[in-house]
Protein backbone atom coordinates (compact mmCIF):
# COMPACT_ATOMS: atom_id res chain seq x y z
CA UNK A 1 0.00 0.00 0.00
CA UNK A 2 0.98 3.87 -0.84
CA UNK A 3 2.51 5.57 2.01
CA UNK A 4 0.89 8.69 0.98
CA UNK A 5 0.73 10.28 4.42
CA UNK A 6 4.23 9.91 4.86
CA UNK A 7 5.42 12.67 7.29
CA UNK A 8 2.09 13.81 7.73
CA UNK A 9 0.62 14.14 11.45
CA UNK A 10 -2.86 12.93 12.42
CA UNK A 11 -4.58 13.30 15.34
CA UNK A 12 -8.07 10.89 15.30
CA UNK A 13 -10.43 11.57 18.71
CA UNK A 14 -12.21 8.67 20.18
CA UNK A 15 -9.80 6.77 18.83
CA UNK A 16 -9.70 3.68 21.62
CA UNK A 17 -12.20 1.89 20.04
CA UNK A 18 -14.85 1.61 16.98
CA UNK A 19 -14.56 3.66 14.33
CA UNK A 20 -12.07 5.98 15.48
CA UNK A 21 -9.52 3.06 16.32
CA UNK A 22 -9.77 1.51 12.63
CA UNK A 23 -9.78 5.19 11.11
CA UNK A 24 -6.29 5.38 13.57
CA UNK A 25 -4.89 2.10 12.03
CA UNK A 26 -5.60 3.50 8.29
CA UNK A 27 -4.01 6.79 8.66
CA UNK A 28 -1.18 4.97 10.34
CA UNK A 29 -0.86 2.74 7.47
CA UNK A 30 -0.68 5.00 4.97
CA UNK A 31 2.15 6.39 6.88
CA UNK A 32 0.99 9.47 8.81
CA UNK A 33 2.17 9.25 12.87
CA UNK A 34 -1.12 9.05 14.86
CA UNK A 35 -2.05 11.07 17.75
CA UNK A 36 -4.63 8.73 19.60
CA UNK A 37 -7.04 10.42 21.83
CA UNK A 38 -9.19 8.43 23.96
CA UNK A 39 -10.47 9.05 27.52
CA UNK A 40 -12.15 5.58 27.83
CA UNK A 41 -15.56 6.35 29.01
CA UNK A 42 -18.04 4.09 28.65
CA UNK A 43 -20.72 4.59 25.76
CA UNK A 44 -22.69 6.92 27.96
CA UNK A 45 -19.77 8.83 29.24
CA UNK A 46 -18.98 7.67 32.20
CA UNK A 47 -15.44 6.75 33.83
CA UNK A 48 -11.70 6.16 32.20
CA UNK A 49 -9.91 3.19 30.68
CA UNK A 50 -6.57 4.58 29.38
CA UNK A 51 -5.41 1.50 28.02
CA UNK A 52 -8.07 1.45 25.44
CA UNK A 53 -5.98 4.20 23.68
CA UNK A 54 -2.62 2.58 24.56
CA UNK A 55 -3.76 -0.56 22.91
CA UNK A 56 -4.36 1.21 19.71
CA UNK A 57 -1.03 2.91 19.98
CA UNK A 58 0.71 -0.59 20.74
CA UNK A 59 -0.76 -1.82 17.87
CA UNK A 60 0.64 1.17 15.33
CA UNK A 61 3.74 0.67 16.24
CA UNK A 62 3.80 -3.40 16.38
CA UNK A 63 2.97 -2.79 12.57
CA UNK A 64 5.30 -0.47 11.98
CA UNK A 65 3.35 2.72 12.60
CA UNK A 66 4.54 6.15 14.96
CA UNK A 67 1.89 6.76 17.40
CA UNK A 68 1.10 8.08 20.91
CA UNK A 69 -1.51 8.59 23.56
CA UNK A 70 -3.41 11.56 24.78
CA UNK A 71 -6.01 11.02 27.10
CA UNK A 72 -7.36 14.33 27.77
CA UNK A 73 -10.98 15.58 27.35
CA UNK A 74 -12.22 16.81 23.92
CA UNK A 75 -14.74 19.17 25.20
CA UNK A 76 -11.72 20.56 28.10
CA UNK A 77 -10.43 23.51 26.69
CA UNK A 78 -6.72 23.09 27.92
CA UNK A 79 -7.18 19.79 26.85
CA UNK A 80 -7.93 20.58 22.99
CA UNK A 81 -5.15 22.57 23.06
CA UNK A 82 -2.61 19.88 24.76
CA UNK A 83 -3.81 17.59 22.12
CA UNK A 84 -2.62 19.49 19.66
CA UNK A 85 0.50 20.67 20.88
CA UNK A 86 1.34 16.88 21.63
CA UNK A 87 1.28 16.27 17.94
CA UNK A 88 3.58 18.95 17.59
CA UNK A 89 6.20 18.73 20.05
CA UNK A 90 6.32 14.77 19.73
CA UNK A 91 6.42 14.79 15.62
CA UNK A 92 7.11 18.49 14.84
CA UNK A 93 3.93 19.43 12.78
CA UNK A 94 -0.03 18.52 12.68
CA UNK A 95 -2.00 18.10 9.49
CA UNK A 96 -4.84 16.48 9.73
CA UNK A 97 -7.95 16.36 12.68
CA UNK A 98 -10.36 13.74 12.18
CA UNK A 99 -12.76 15.04 15.08
CA UNK A 100 -14.89 11.34 15.84
CA UNK A 101 -15.51 11.12 19.56
CA UNK A 102 -18.92 10.72 20.95
CA UNK A 103 -20.79 9.63 23.91
CA UNK A 104 -24.94 8.75 23.79
CA UNK A 105 -27.80 9.18 26.38
CA UNK A 106 -30.78 8.07 24.34
CA UNK A 107 -34.46 9.66 25.66
CA UNK A 108 -37.24 11.64 24.17
CA UNK A 109 -37.92 14.82 25.01
CA UNK A 110 -40.13 13.98 27.71
CA UNK A 111 -37.74 12.22 29.66
CA UNK A 112 -34.49 13.45 28.61
CA UNK A 113 -32.68 15.35 31.49
CA UNK A 114 -30.56 18.35 31.61
CA UNK A 115 -27.41 16.75 32.43
CA UNK A 116 -28.10 13.97 29.34
CA UNK A 117 -28.39 17.07 27.07
CA UNK A 118 -26.10 18.92 28.43
CA UNK A 119 -23.99 16.42 28.47
CA UNK A 120 -23.95 14.71 24.94
CA UNK A 121 -24.28 18.49 23.41
CA UNK A 122 -20.57 19.31 25.16
CA UNK A 123 -18.52 16.36 24.03
CA UNK A 124 -20.32 15.95 20.50
CA UNK A 125 -20.19 19.75 19.32
CA UNK A 126 -17.72 21.27 21.92
CA UNK A 127 -15.41 18.49 21.15
CA UNK A 128 -15.86 18.64 17.96
CA UNK A 129 -15.26 22.48 18.53
CA UNK A 130 -12.50 22.83 20.72
CA UNK A 131 -9.94 20.65 18.68
CA UNK A 132 -10.92 22.59 15.42
CA UNK A 133 -10.02 25.93 16.85
CA UNK A 134 -6.64 25.15 18.28
CA UNK A 135 -6.29 22.96 14.74
CA UNK A 136 -7.15 26.12 12.56
CA UNK A 137 -5.24 28.26 14.78
CA UNK A 138 -1.96 26.32 14.10
CA UNK A 139 -2.89 26.09 10.63
CA UNK A 140 -3.83 29.89 10.07
CA UNK A 141 -0.34 30.87 11.84
CA UNK A 142 1.52 28.11 9.82
CA UNK A 143 0.35 29.90 6.69
CA UNK A 144 1.41 33.28 7.43
CA UNK A 145 4.58 32.23 8.86
CA UNK A 146 5.25 30.58 4.95
CA UNK A 147 3.32 33.17 3.29
CA UNK A 148 1.63 30.46 1.27
CA UNK A 149 -1.35 27.90 1.90
CA UNK A 150 -0.36 24.59 3.79
CA UNK A 151 -1.88 20.91 4.09
CA UNK A 152 -4.73 20.73 6.40
CA UNK A 153 -7.41 18.32 6.65
CA UNK A 154 -10.83 17.99 9.05
CA UNK A 155 -13.45 15.37 8.73
CA UNK A 156 -15.69 15.79 11.10
CA UNK A 157 -18.01 12.81 12.05
CA UNK A 158 -21.90 13.59 11.99
CA UNK A 159 -25.08 11.25 11.87
CA UNK A 160 -28.37 11.77 9.66
CA UNK A 161 -30.05 11.90 12.61
CA UNK A 162 -29.63 15.21 12.65
CA UNK A 163 -31.84 15.31 9.38
CA UNK A 164 -34.51 13.02 10.18
CA UNK A 165 -34.70 15.38 13.80
CA UNK A 166 -34.44 11.66 15.64
CA UNK A 167 -37.29 11.95 18.22
CA UNK A 168 -35.36 9.57 20.26
CA UNK A 169 -31.79 11.39 20.07
CA UNK A 170 -33.06 15.12 21.05
CA UNK A 171 -29.28 15.85 22.23
CA UNK A 172 -27.14 13.56 19.50
CA UNK A 173 -29.17 15.02 16.66
CA UNK A 174 -29.12 18.59 17.81
CA UNK A 175 -25.24 18.08 18.42
CA UNK A 176 -24.48 16.32 14.85
CA UNK A 177 -26.63 19.33 13.53
CA UNK A 178 -24.09 22.15 14.67
CA UNK A 179 -21.37 20.00 14.02
CA UNK A 180 -22.37 19.68 10.32
CA UNK A 181 -22.85 23.89 10.59
CA UNK A 182 -19.55 24.57 12.40
CA UNK A 183 -17.58 22.18 9.93
CA UNK A 184 -19.01 24.35 6.88
CA UNK A 185 -17.89 27.36 8.42
CA UNK A 186 -14.61 25.91 9.10
CA UNK A 187 -14.63 25.05 5.82
CA UNK A 188 -14.93 28.44 4.56
CA UNK A 189 -12.51 30.10 6.58
CA UNK A 190 -9.74 27.81 6.57
CA UNK A 191 -9.59 27.64 2.38
CA UNK A 192 -7.50 30.22 1.51
CA UNK A 193 -4.78 28.84 4.30
CA UNK A 194 -5.25 25.30 1.81
CA UNK A 195 -6.85 23.10 4.91
CA UNK A 196 -9.93 21.53 3.79
CA UNK A 197 -12.44 20.78 6.27
CA UNK A 198 -15.93 18.38 5.16
CA UNK A 199 -18.28 16.39 7.16
CA UNK A 200 -19.29 12.12 6.33
CA UNK A 201 -22.41 10.30 8.19
CA UNK A 202 -21.36 7.32 8.57
CA UNK A 203 -23.75 4.14 8.96
CA UNK A 204 -21.98 1.69 10.13
CA UNK A 205 -21.89 -0.48 13.19
CA UNK A 206 -20.66 0.76 16.17
CA UNK A 207 -21.13 0.89 19.89
CA UNK A 208 -23.74 3.79 19.25
CA UNK A 209 -26.17 1.77 16.47
CA UNK A 210 -25.79 -1.06 18.71
CA UNK A 211 -27.01 0.08 21.58
CA UNK A 212 -30.81 1.95 20.38
CA UNK A 213 -33.50 0.40 18.23
CA UNK A 214 -31.53 0.30 15.60
CA UNK A 215 -29.55 -2.65 16.46
CA UNK A 216 -31.27 -4.48 14.44
CA UNK A 217 -30.72 -3.61 11.67
CA UNK A 218 -26.92 -3.12 12.16
CA UNK A 219 -26.11 -7.02 13.23
CA UNK A 220 -23.17 -8.91 11.23
CA UNK A 221 -24.74 -11.01 8.73
CA UNK A 222 -24.31 -14.67 8.80
CA UNK A 223 -23.14 -14.86 5.53
CA UNK A 224 -22.61 -12.53 2.37
CA UNK A 225 -21.17 -8.38 1.91
CA UNK A 226 -21.59 -7.05 5.67
CA UNK A 227 -23.25 -3.74 4.29
CA UNK A 228 -22.90 -2.22 7.84
CA UNK A 229 -19.36 -3.48 8.36
CA UNK A 230 -17.60 -0.42 9.68
CA UNK A 231 -14.53 -1.01 7.83
CA UNK A 232 -16.43 -0.38 4.64
CA UNK A 233 -16.42 3.26 5.36
CA UNK A 234 -12.95 3.99 6.58
CA UNK A 235 -11.20 4.66 3.23
CA UNK A 236 -13.23 7.38 2.27
CA UNK A 237 -12.71 9.22 5.29
CA UNK A 238 -9.00 8.65 5.01
CA UNK A 239 -9.29 9.64 1.64
CA UNK A 240 -10.74 12.78 2.54
CA UNK A 241 -7.16 13.12 4.40
CA UNK A 242 -5.01 12.36 1.66
CA UNK A 243 -3.58 15.01 -0.74
CA UNK A 244 -5.61 13.86 -3.85
CA UNK A 245 -8.78 15.11 -1.42
CA UNK A 246 -7.16 18.53 -1.91
CA UNK A 247 -10.25 19.91 -4.11
CA UNK A 248 -13.08 18.38 -1.89
CA UNK A 249 -14.15 20.91 0.97
CA UNK A 250 -17.09 21.88 2.45
CA UNK A 251 -19.01 18.78 1.77
CA UNK A 252 -21.23 16.73 3.28
CA UNK A 253 -21.33 13.04 2.92
CA UNK A 254 -23.16 9.40 3.49
CA UNK A 255 -21.07 6.62 3.33
CA UNK A 256 -21.87 2.81 3.47
CA UNK A 257 -21.60 -0.37 2.29
CA UNK A 258 -19.93 -0.07 -1.19
CA UNK A 259 -21.73 3.64 -1.71
CA UNK A 260 -20.79 7.06 -0.77
CA UNK A 261 -23.02 9.55 -1.72
CA UNK A 262 -22.51 13.37 -1.51
CA UNK A 263 -25.60 16.07 -0.59
CA UNK A 264 -26.83 19.06 -1.87
CA UNK A 265 -27.42 21.89 -0.58
CA UNK A 266 -30.92 22.55 0.71
CA UNK A 267 -33.76 22.72 -2.06
CA UNK A 268 -36.94 25.50 -2.19
CA UNK A 269 -39.96 24.00 -1.53
CA UNK A 270 -41.76 27.07 -2.95
CA UNK A 271 -42.25 30.67 -2.44
CA UNK A 272 -44.94 32.96 -1.82
CA UNK A 273 -45.03 36.38 -2.02
CA UNK A 274 -47.99 39.45 -1.18
CA UNK A 275 -48.73 42.38 -2.96
CA UNK A 276 -49.71 44.24 0.43
CA UNK A 277 -48.24 43.49 4.24
CA UNK A 278 -49.52 40.02 5.31
CA UNK A 279 -52.13 39.20 7.35
CA UNK A 280 -52.90 36.29 9.10
CA UNK A 281 -56.05 35.73 6.51
CA UNK A 282 -53.46 36.24 3.22
CA UNK A 283 -50.95 33.98 5.08
CA UNK A 284 -53.65 31.05 4.94
CA UNK A 285 -54.85 31.62 1.01
CA UNK A 286 -51.75 31.22 0.03
CA UNK A 287 -50.04 28.68 1.87
CA UNK A 288 -53.15 26.32 2.66
CA UNK A 289 -53.90 25.27 -0.82
CA UNK A 290 -49.89 23.78 -0.85
CA UNK A 291 -49.91 22.17 2.49
CA UNK A 292 -53.34 20.54 2.24
CA UNK A 293 -51.94 18.44 -0.30
CA UNK A 294 -48.79 17.73 1.63
CA UNK A 295 -49.03 14.98 4.54
CA UNK A 296 -47.69 16.97 8.24
CA UNK A 297 -44.03 15.46 9.27
CA UNK A 298 -44.26 13.31 6.35
CA UNK A 299 -43.60 15.48 3.69
CA UNK A 300 -41.99 17.86 5.72
CA UNK A 301 -38.05 18.60 6.39
CA UNK A 302 -38.04 15.50 8.47
CA UNK A 303 -37.28 13.17 6.00
CA UNK A 304 -33.95 12.28 5.64
CA UNK A 305 -31.63 12.32 2.29
CA UNK A 306 -31.67 8.68 1.41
Amino acid sequence: MSKELEGKVAIVTGAGDGIGKLHALKLAELGASVVVNDIGTTLQGKGEDKSKAQQVVDEIKAAGGEATTHHGDVANWQDAEGMVQTAIDTYGDMNILLNNAGIMRDATIFTMSESDFDDVVRVHLKGHFAPSKFACNYWRAKSKKTSGPIFGRLVSTASEAWLMGNPGQPNYAAAKAGITSLTMGIAQLMLKYGVTANVVMPRARTRMTLSGPTAPIFQKPEEGFDTFGPQNVVPFFAYLCTPRAERISGHLFIVWGREIKALTRPQTLEVWNAEEEWTVDSVHEQLAPSFEKLEPVKDGFTTPAV
